[in-house]
């Protein structure tokens, strides 16, 4: 599948590549030694014999390396200790109390309750 990685706001392509399985919003991509944040993911069609067939995927993308501290958690992934009530849940922050982390080192810790 052609993927086209744009630079999220101006909308600037980054890099055309050929993918099997293009990631969702929410998740790194890793191309050589460049390493890329999903925010969006839009599909392209084009009709062909009466039918609408998906053409292209194009992926806005930050350049971002991936934290070392990020967890696989439910359904994506997260920055920090998810097991933590002030914990975001979010790829992108980490919590409201320590943004910066380490979350080993915080003294706010509490639980998360359910």
């Amino acid at each position: 599948m052609l993927v086209e990685l744009r630079q999220s706001g101006s909308e600037r392509l980054l890099d055309r590549i050929d993918l099997a399985d293009t990631p969702h919003p929410g998740r790194w991509l890793e191309l050589g030694s460049a390493s890329y944040f999903v925010l969006q993911r839009r599909h392209r069609y084009s009709l062909r014999s009466g039918r609408y067939q998906l053409a292209s995927v194009v992926l806005l993308v930050k350049q971002q390396q991936q934290p070392a501290d990020a967890n696989r958690y439910r359904h994506g992934w997260v920055i920090g200790d998810p097991s933590c009530r002030f914990n975001a849940l979010s790829p992108l922050l980490r919590c409201a109390v320590l943004p910066d982390g380490p979350c080993e080192q915080c003294t706010h810790y509490e639980l998360r309750q359910g």
